[in-house]
């Protein structure tokens, strides 16, 4: 898929041509083209917000084309997307983070269906769509239909993003003539994209930094390791008496084993569930800061501890399996 757009960066940018989505559709590669626009309206979950709207939150409320979900691969999670016969009337339908920053979790099917209101107008809400990763900006937007925009927010016409799909092999032969095709008379206005490029590149950086935080993680786990293995080496050292007059007293080698890694695992589960119990307010207490959901994963929690607690195992078997070796004559004489 291709988006098509005024060049960014312009204090005032040049509006692609009313006509540029049928022009576009010209191209004989082309299998599919639609657009949204910008309308600059205010929407409101309420009248009595006392004016407070909600575009100082992120979000937009764009004219969206009635095959929008085809091209950009969209789906509806609740409710419904733009009928022949909503695109006509004061309908709307939200995006996912869009929905959730109204408070509008679901579109009921045997209840009044929500309303908001958009500029001075009242819209119901028909529809809310699923996250789209090839268009991100349509999370974050209040749709309403074409026609309506135009009869009812003085909508002009004017697309603001047109979203074109064509065939892979045929993809970078169309990025090349769309310039001049949506806007011929200043092809240097048209910005051309490619929002896969984008993503990919996205998701590379993401696994990138997944990557060098688990290795982090692993260093961390490394150095955790060694320093119980130490604390347990001195502890069998300093405690040579006590298992002197243990063996003396009847205690088998298995014993004194058990015994030091019992406690090499307990250090080990008790420094887990403390770093855990920190990391846990860190990100909390950040989020919070930030005005983010704080969300908090069970299943890497309880791999963090079991991983601690796997280091503490294998740490502890050298400072047990040592101080079981210790003869009781010598750990006597040393007393």
């Amino acid at each position: 898929m291709l988006r098509v757009q005024p060049v960014a960066g312009q204090s005032k940018p040049v509006p692609l041509p009313e006509g540029s989505v049928d022009m576009a559709r010209r191209i004989g590669p082309v299998t599919g083209v639609s657009a949204v626009a910008n309308t600059n309206t205010e929407v409101q979950r309420s009248d009595l917000t006392s004016g407070e709207d909600f575009s100082s939150a992120g979000l937009s409320v764009l004219a969206a084309r009635r095959n929008l979900l085809d091209v950009v691969g969209g789906t509806v999670l609740s409710g419904r997307f733009f009928s022949e016969a909503d695109e006509r009337f004061p309908t709307a339908v939200l995006g996912y983070q869009a929905a959730s920053r109204l408070g509008i979790g679901e579109i009921p099917a045997d209840e009044p269906a929500p309303e908001i209101r958009i500029g001075r107008s009242w819209f119901t809400v028909v529809g809310i769509l699923r996250s789209v990763p090839l268009a991100e900006e349509l999370d974050v937007a209040v749709l309403t239909g074409w026609t309506a925009a135009k009869n009812t927010l003085r909508f002009k016409g004017n697309p603001t993003v047109i979203y074109i799909k064509a065939g892979e092999e045929y993809l970078e032969d169309v990025r090349n003539v769309l310039p001049a095709t949506v806007f011929p008379e200043r092809p240097g206005q048209v910005q051309v994209s490619r929002p896969s490029d984008a993503l990919a590149a996205k998701r590379a950086t993401q696994n990138s930094f997944s990557s060098l935080f688990l290795g982090l993680a692993g260093v961390a786990l490394l150095v955790g390791g060694i320093g119980v293995a130490n604390t347990m080496v001195i502890s069998v050292l300093e405690r040579r008496s006590e298992i002197g007059l243990r063996r003396a007293l009847g205690a088998t080698r298995g014993q004194i084993r058990v015994q030091f890694f019992t406690e090499s695992v307990a250090l080990s589960l008790l420094g887990a569930l403390a770093g855990t119990a920190l990391g846990v307010l860190a990100a909390v207490g950040y989020a919070t800061s930030q005005g983010w959901p704080s969300v908090i994963p069970l299943t890497s929690v309880a791999a963090g501890c079991l991983g601690a607690v796997a280091v503490g195992m294998v740490a502890g078997v050298y400072p047990s399996v040592r101080a079981a070796r210790l003869p009781p004559t010598e750990a006597l004489a040393s007393a």
